[in-house]
């Protein structure tokens, strides 16, 4: 079963962290960088120089006025952005990505890391970032009121939202306001938005309007977030505000609001992604897909590829639709049968977490010299595209950038780069393995210790995912709190699709496995 992004406010309880612990040292999770690369870093952010001739052309677009927008508290800001209409009709989109070529000298000892690490891991008690904090949440980061070294697209748009013209130059920039995404839904809704936060939404929209058009998709898929509970007086472990146990309880010292001390409990629940969210990825999927053509143009790129689903995988979600009571007419295409789904509906949000089965087996193909990959296609973009608008926590994407600067420069590509491009397709897809075991085993190990005192209650839930050759045995969606977990024991094959109560009998963070059974 597919398991959603988890979010935490904080560190939990001992028993969590040191199962935590194990994960890292299972997963051979790096640790702390070395004295070298800190050194090596702290020199660099001092003088950032990027690897050509070029140092930004004396291209100054401080002036341009840039935001960014991210979830709350994000330190490694990649992306900042300025929107505006074009004098003759259209939209002209300016994109400025941190410029980590500035501060990584080719084989070093900072780049050698970067190998290694290839992106930022989260846990839910921190992130293991992919260069130093120095780097990645300051000198490179595009923090508000900062000159900072960027690649800085520049894309038009008709009036459809259409790509008219594209191309990226190194800059210096210097971002405005940092905003969240709530706050950003706020200002659009209430119509209060300047012009650059309002075009968000008309742009977005159309994007949204051109990815329906060639059969692309967007999952809103809910994530599970935890959340935190200051403790009420007289509680005890595991009481969460409102009479509701199954809290992890801190152990952090400190006054809770309102001036009452007391530690800290944690309890789980789903967030279904903001309009917002949205109409912000849609930048993004449209600077890489410009960069993709850019690439197949110029001959030599790395593109972010997926294959199409198989029947099988089809046919299977067809049969989970009907059980979970999906309306999913045969004539009617995959891609709108999601677009029409509640994600704050519970039986919506299971069949979309079964969705992302069909976006797995996912990679990067590297192409040279002209030859264009035969798979060239992001399935679910349902065009070429590449990664390239998340340097700070992805090693791929500065290889990108520097793709593309070569491409609209007329240039091949730096022989660093190109010396590098056979091997990050196996170094990524490594990296990705290890990102996505850290998210799958860090969602498990929350739950376990969320339930933990709770073994033997009785919770409400759906069947949304049963075992082909023994259909006794199956995934179970709660309603609350939001657990999606292993459920076994029954004489009689589970309902798929159905409400089931059910009963806990396992959970143990040190598994990092929570278990239930029929009630």
């Amino acid at each position: 079963m597919p398991r959603c992004h988890l979010h935490t406010a904080g560190a939990a309880d001992a028993p969590l962290r040191a199962a935590l612990g194990e994960l890292r040292t299972a997963l051979d999770v790096p640790g702390a960088f070395s004295a070298a690369v800190r050194a090596e870093t702290e020199r660099v952010v001092r003088a950032p120089r990027p690897p050509d001739d070029g140092w930004l052309a004396g291209h100054d677009a401080t002036a341009v006025e840039l935001f960014t927008i991210d979830p709350p508290g994000a330190p490694d800001l990649d992306q900042a952005m300025e929107l505006a209409r074009r004098a003759g009709g259209g939209y002209r989109v300016r994109y400025a990505i941190a410029d980590v070529a500035a501060f990584v000298t080719p084989g070093g000892t900072l780049d050698a890391e970067a190998h290694r690490r290839v992106q930022t891991l989260y846990f839910p008690d921190g992130r293991v970032p992919l260069y130093p904090a120095v780097l990645s949440e300051d000198a490179a980061s595009l923090l508000p009121d900062r000159t900072r070294p960027a690649l800085l697209w520049q894309i038009d748009l008709d009036a459809e939202g259409r790509t008219v013209s594209a191309e990226v130059r190194r800059a210096l920039v210097r971002s405005r306001a940092r905003l969240d995404y709530a706050g950003a839904q706020r200002e659009i809704d209430a119509g209060t938005a300047p012009e650059s936060l309002a075009l968000l939404k008309e742009i977005g929209l159309l994007r949204e309007r051109l990815e329906r058009e060639r059969g692309g998709i967007s999952l809103s898929v809910p994530e599970q977030e935890i959340v935190e509970c200051p403790a009420q007086p007289g509680s005890v472990s595991g009481d969460a505000p409102g009479g509701r146990s199954g809290g992890v309880s801190g152990d952090r010292s400190g006054s809770a609001p309102g001036g009452r001390s007391g530690g800290v409990s944690y309890t789980v629940a789903y967030r279904a992604p903001l309009p917002v969210e949205g109409w912000n990825a849609q930048i993004s999927l449209l600077t890489g897909m410009v960069a993709a053509q850019l690439m197949m143009t110029a001959g030599t790129g790395i593109l972010r590829t997926l294959p199409s689903a198989p029947d099988g995988a089809v046919g299977r979600l067809r049969r989970s639709a009907k059980a979970l009571g999906i309306d999913w007419p045969h004539h009617v295409a995959y891609a709108e049968t999601l677009r029409s789904l509640d994600p704050h509906n519970a039986r919506h949000a299971a069949f979309l977490q079964e969705c992302t089965a069909l976006l797995r087996g996912a990679g990067y193909t590297v192409f040279t010299d002209g030859r264009i990959p035969q798979i060239a296609v992001h399935a679910a973009v349902a065009a070429p595209y590449t990664h390239c608008t998340a340097p700070l926590r992805r090693l791929v994407d500065r290889y990108a950038g520097e793709i593309c600067l070569s491409a609209v420069a007329g240039q091949d590509p730096p022989e660093w780069v190109l010396a590098a491009l056979d091997a990050l397709p196996k170094e990524m897809a490594a990296g990705a393995e290890r990102a996505n075991t850290v998210e799958r085993e860090c969602v498990d190990i929350v739950e376990a210790a969320l339930l933990r005192e709770r073994v033997g209650e009785i919770f409400d839930g759906y069947v949304v995912d049963v075992r082909e050759r023994d259909p006794a045995v199956g995934t179970v969606h709660l309603e609350d709190p939001a657990v999606i977990a292993r459920i076994e024991g029954g004489a009689t094959p589970l309902p798929l699709g159905e409400r089931l109560r059910v009963r806990l009998t396992q959970a143990d963070p040190g598994l990092a496995k929570v278990l239930f059974a029929p009630a």
